[in-house]
């Protein structure tokens, strides 16, 4: 697997400040992507286990709240293992900390039913997500005011309850940016 970018100090991709893995490969071409180099299988660079040192160094002080990954596409089957390993490491060290997927694929007909790569790579995988925001981003559907997603079609969702429930969901909370100085937060 390659990736596109590491951002160290991200606030744009969950709430708080994350660390952010934009990774390369994607099939979804979505029409008005604000990524479309990460597309390309062999964009960026390679990811290897230093990759992932890197990260978990990144990650390590207590203002990150967590990571998010982005892409690219980083539920195409040829990412799903690479990042796996990713994700145990970054639970294993930072229990505390949550893991942000962003995605293409939709939860409930493509996620919940296994039918994206290997299923007990994807179950996994699954299992260490706290949040994914799920839907292939839609130009028409474009909405400037959305925090955390591009599209008023893609859904925040909480992964545990969902798994748990066997079905969609939803992050609990009116997610906002309060005016004056950005913050971020829920209620």
């Amino acid at each position: 697997m390659n990736y596109a970018a590491i951002k160290k100090n991200d606030i744009a991709n969950g709430p708080g400040v994350r660390v952010s893995l934009f990774v390369s490969g994607c099939r979804h071409h979505c029409r008005g992507c604000f990524n479309r180099e990460a597309w390309d299988f062999s964009y960026g660079q390679l990811f290897t286990q230093g990759t992932i040192e890197e990260l978990l160094s990144a990650l390590a002080p207590s203002y990150v709240a967590g990571l998010s990954l982005l892409g690219g596409e980083p539920l195409e089957p040829e990412n799903q293992a690479p990042l796996l390993s990713l994700a145990r490491q970054f639970k294993a060290r930072f229990p505390e900390k949550t893991l942000w997927c962003y995605t293409g694929f939709s939860f409930e007909a493509d996620l919940l039913s296994l039918s994206v790569g290997g299923p007990e790579i994807l179950r996994e995988f699954l299992s260490y997500i706290d949040v994914l925001v799920d839907g292939r981003f839609m130009e028409e559907k474009k909405d400037l005011s959305l925090i955390f997603r591009g599209s008023s079609n893609q859904n925040i969702i909480d992964v545990p309850k969902s798994l748990e429930a066997g079905r969609m969901i939803l992050l609990e909370g009116t997610w906002r940016r309060t005016m004056g100085n950005g913050d971020i937060s829920g209620s």
